[in-house]
């Protein structure tokens, strides 16, 4: 009903004038500048209220205001609430057209303001794309910022929203919740729990509150990290030479605190891997435990820890690499429980005695993701 205005538009002015309440004259003026602004539900088109605001007049004649609206064009206008405040919420889906009146204190009410439509179709285009890089416990987002470029003057904010993933099914829930806003094309979604996976969307949302569509849906997995670890050459001391991405002590399938980024003896036979120094004083990474493998991430160094998008579908070998600065490392583990589980290293410094490392850890068992999530199907 209330979107019968798509065909009448036209008539607006001439409805107006043969169903206006108010009677003009008084002791004080039409309300002025009534503007409306409504208020996203996360479903486009389908807010869960508007709020109307006007000039606010300080004539003490004033007693109240009437708020007048109608479901479409072809209805008359109804008295929808009496304020003493210049503002009103109206609350659910709104009406198509509001106007309001003032009274003055001998109960004559002037003629209306102006009228406001809500309209929909003034929402912004949806953010054309999603990436997302992750972090320890957070996912940083970013996405193109069209809606602003394109509509500057209307763009208002980004609205950001999160549900489960089940990575199996490669399926996003279906019960999303708000993680925040914000008026750049970037926002940083915190508190969250490594190896828990979750999707992500964002809208835009105009000046007047219409929400857009979603961006398309991208699904990330949090994973610790550290950086500036230093790892010792065994050959030069044993103490401090050997890592360990992760230990579950307790057997939750939790990464807990103490649990990773384990820098412990050399000669443990616990160790993912060592640095091992040979008789030319070259330094390699050397997996030493059951089941851990190693592979070169890529053909050239990486510029940072994150540029280690997802482990490499290859047979990882149980040779060393040689330690060289800048370049990636990627770790397939077994994680004690039937399943594998990814890390990265990424090498900044190689000395004669020791290394230093930056690492991430994948605690989501069979998970490949370490930074970048996938792009999933448009919502």
């Amino acid at each position: 009903m209330r979107r019968a205005w798509l065909a009448t538009l036209t008539l607006l002015a001439a409805c107006n004038e043969t169903q206006v309440i108010g009677g003009g004259g008084g002791l004080v003026s039409p309300p002025s500048n009534l503007i409306y602004t409504v208020e996203p539900s996360g479903t486009p088109g389908a807010p869960t209220g508007v709020l109307l605001q006007w000039d606010f007049d300080t004539d003490p004649n004033l007693a109240s205001w009437h708020v007048y609206s109608r479901g479409s064009t072809t209805e008359s206008y109804r008295l929808r609430a009496t304020t003493t405040s210049n503002s009103f919420h109206d609350d659910g889906l709104p009406h198509l057209q509001y106007y309001v009146t003032a009274e003055d204190i001998d109960g004559v009410e002037t003629s209306p303001s102006n009228v406001v439509t809500v309209d929909e179709r003034l929402a912004l285009e949806r953010p054309t794309t999603l990436n997302s890089t992750t972090l320890d416990a957070a996912v940083a987002l970013d996405w193109s910022d069209n809606a602003y470029l394109n509509n500057p003057t209307r763009f208002k904010t980004y609205r950001v929203y999160s549900a489960t993933y089940d990575l199996d099914q490669d399926l996003c829930g279906t019960t999303w919740s708000l993680e925040g806003s914000t008026i750049a094309p970037e926002f940083v979604a915190g508190a969250m729990t490594n190896g828990v996976s979750r999707c992500f969307a964002v809208s835009a949302v105009s000046q007047e509150g219409w929400e857009s569509l979603w961006s398309p849906l991208k699904a990330d997995t949090p994973r610790p990290d550290a950086r500036n670890v230093v790892v010792y050459a065994r050959q030069a001391q044993d103490a401090g030479s050997g890592f360990r991405f992760w230990r579950d002590l307790d057997t939750d399938g939790l990464a807990d605190a103490g649990e990773v980024g384990l820098v412990q003896s050399g000669s443990s036979s616990l160790n993912d891997f060592s640095v091992e120094r040979d008789n030319a004083g070259v330094l390699f990474l050397t997996p030493v435990r059951a089941g851990t493998g190693v592979d070169l991430y890529g053909s050239a160094p990486v510029a940072d820890l994150t540029s280690i998008d997802f482990a490499p579908d290859v047979v990882y070998g149980r040779g060393g690499l040689e330690a060289l600065p800048g370049w990636g490392y990627v770790f397939e583990t077994d994680g004690g429980d039937g399943f594998n589980r990814y890390g990265a290293v990424r090498v900044t410094h190689v000395g004669q005695d020791y290394l230093i490392l930056d690492w991430a850890f994948q605690t989501d068992f069979g998970n490949p993701e370490l930074i970048r999530a996938q792009p999933l199907a448009t919502r």
